[in-house]
């Protein structure tokens, strides 16, 4: 009786110290994986900024808002990169956001089971295909197409609008927000898809249980409850939209300057830095290109901090009507 005794005190021993190795083993590693996150971050921020250097210096605060970029001169202006910037995102998310829930609520909520699986997995494929492959889709098909009818129809019927005026062609901001749009639909409507299917079940039934059609059921209960999801998700495709430069580099056209109408040729700051670091003709100009990189990456910081600010909001709100 001892000797079991015995034994299996000794077993209880062995586990006491093998738990307490894996917990410290478990919490070292986590450690390790936060702080090499965190030191590669700074590590980014460090190269940016030391890049940077001889442009801030040289340019200051007033690089935000010069529109000259000549390389041989060594004049430098990142604001119709900004433009370009701010106006293709935006394309983008009228186009995307709209589509990419619809698509979500029909897939949680409207599309028979055999259609969701097949609908679902080819949404979730749009957002593998390589960027290059959209852009070059892009020249040869969407462009093309978009001269031909889009923007035709779009200058016809808006043309007294400024931003829908001059000639339509198979490059430009319009066809870079059209291009922007596709890769973030598929990002904004696999994350609104995992939100509506978590609501739970008993809410929408209790909606209906109430003389609820679909469609208030949808508003007042899927969309309600998932707010602070599909503002998150809509930031993450901003971020998406941009910092995209392969694809827009190769439907934008290049043209470093701003104008009213969509249909021209513009640039951004992603295009501009992918386009010319390579090639670059002066350590100014090299440092131009680390100064729009680090005005990209205070966007996306900021644009991370305004979706935790919503969705953080959000959840007070609903804790407190709780």
């Amino acid at each position: 009786m001892s000797t079991v005794s015995a034994t299996a005190g000794l077993t209880a021993a062995r586990r006491r110290v093998r738990d307490w190795l894996g917990d410290r083993l478990l919490f070292g590693l986590t450690l390790l994986a936060s702080l090499a996150t965190v030191a590669l971050m700074l590590g980014i921020i460090y190269k940016i900024l030391a890049g940077a250097h001889s442009a801030f210096n040289k340019f200051g605060i007033a690089f935000l808002w010069e529109r000259v970029w000549d390389a041989p001169k060594n004049i430098f202006g990142a604001l119709p990169g900004l433009y370009g910037t701010a106006v293709t995102s935006l394309i983008a998310l009228v186009i995307a956001v709209p589509l990419a829930i619809a698509i979500a609520l029909f897939l949680s909520e409207l599309a028979p089971q055999g259609v969701r699986a097949v609908v679902g997995t080819l949404v979730e494929m749009l957002a593998a295909i390589p960027s290059v492959v959209l852009g070059l889709w892009g020249i040869l098909v969407l462009g093309p197409f978009a001269r031909d009818h889009i923007e035709p129809w779009l200058h016809s019927t808006l043309g007294f609008i400024p931003l829908f005026d001059g000639t339509p062609g198979s490059s430009g901001i319009f066809i870079a927000g059209l291009v922007l749009a596709i890769m973030v639909v598929p990002i904004i409507a696999s994350i609104c898809r995992e939100l509506f299917v978590s609501v739970p079940q008993d809410l929408e039934e209790a909606a209906f249980a109430l003389g609820a059609t679909r469609w208030e059921m949808v508003r007042g209960v899927v969309l309600s409850s998932s707010r602070p999801g599909i503002a998150a998700a809509v930031i993450l495709g901003l971020g998406r939209a941009i910092g995209e430069a392969i694809a827009v580099t190769q439907v934008i056209g290049a043209g470093w300057i701003i104008h009213s109408s969509l249909f021209s040729t513009g640039d951004t700051l992603a295009s501009r830095i992918a386009g010319q670091f390579v090639g670059a003709q002066s350590d100014l100009q090299t440092a131009s290109l680390f100064y729009l990189a680090a005005i990209l990456l205070v966007i996306g910081l900021v644009t991370n901090l305004v979706a935790q600010i919503i969705v953080r909001r959000f959840e007070y709100q609903r804790a407190g009507a709780e």
